[in-house]
């Protein structure tokens, strides 16, 4: 498969089917769109429009009923699960709204876990996180545990531990989500920096048009159909 070095991503006639009460309800239609490399694109809509649905089916966390998912020039559709788990873990990195970190290690462990998985060596995965900790202001907290960081500081963890390796793209769901808005505001403008210093390419699902504004791009879900709104 073809695709322009300068697409990280590029999804085709993808639908997605889900059978409730014994009926198909169709949550994505037809989708189709290309991600340029070190593009923040914003992914917005009402709950339940299929935002997180279609995040999921990006990051091979789930298979659409029909259409295709090319990561880098390659076609997932054709992919095993050991292959999906190395594109996944090589291309993909994941932001939530709840941070998902590890209690038992330290955020700079929680950070260099996501490079030792993958085969980096310890020194270097090490120093790589402590950097990107660095980066989003953490360099005093980087041997604290989750339990003795702030909200904030913990998401701020969490963003550097998708970002570690440089995946292909970044998928964040409503990355702060969970925050106040002062701490919103301030992680997520670290965010957007950081991912900008990195040329990564992201898709960030939000509730909040102020941040969806801040983004290079922005896409939204209606009914099921993909559409351009920036």
């Amino acid at each position: 498969m073809i695709m322009d070095e300068n697409t990280s991503l590029e999804i085709k006639n993808l639908s997605k089917n889900f059978v409730q009460g014994g009926e198909s309800i169709e949550v994505l239609k037809n989708v189709n769109y290309k991600l340029e490399s070190g593009t923040i694109t914003g992914l917005v809509g009402p709950s339940g429009s299929g935002k997180s649905t279609l995040l999921k089916i990006i990051g091979l966390l789930d298979k659409p009923s029909s259409g295709d998912i090319i990561i880098k020039a390659v076609n997932v559709k054709k992919a095993n699960e050991e292959m999906l788990t190395k594109i996944r873990g090589r291309h993909i990195g994941f932001i939530y709204q709840f941070h998902h970190l590890l209690p038992e290690f330290t955020a700079l462990e929680n950070v260099a876990l996501q490079e030792l998985i993958i085969g980096i060596d310890k020194k270097t995965a090490l120093k790589r996180a402590e950097t990107l900790l660095k980066m989003l202001n953490l360099e005093s907290r980087i041997n604290h545990f989750p339990s003795q960081l702030s909200g904030g500081e913990q998401q701020r963890v969490a963003i550097a531990r998708a970002l570690v390796k440089k995946p292909t793209i970044i998928l964040a769901d409503e990355p702060t989500g969970n925050l106040d808005p002062h701490n919103s505001e301030i992680v997520f403008e670290l965010f957007l920096s950081l991912v900008r210093s990195l040329n990564l390419s992201a898709i960030v699902a939000t509730h909040n048009e102020h941040l969806a504004l801040k983004m290079d791009k922005i896409i939204a879900i209606e009914n099921g159909e993909l559409i351009t709104v920036k």
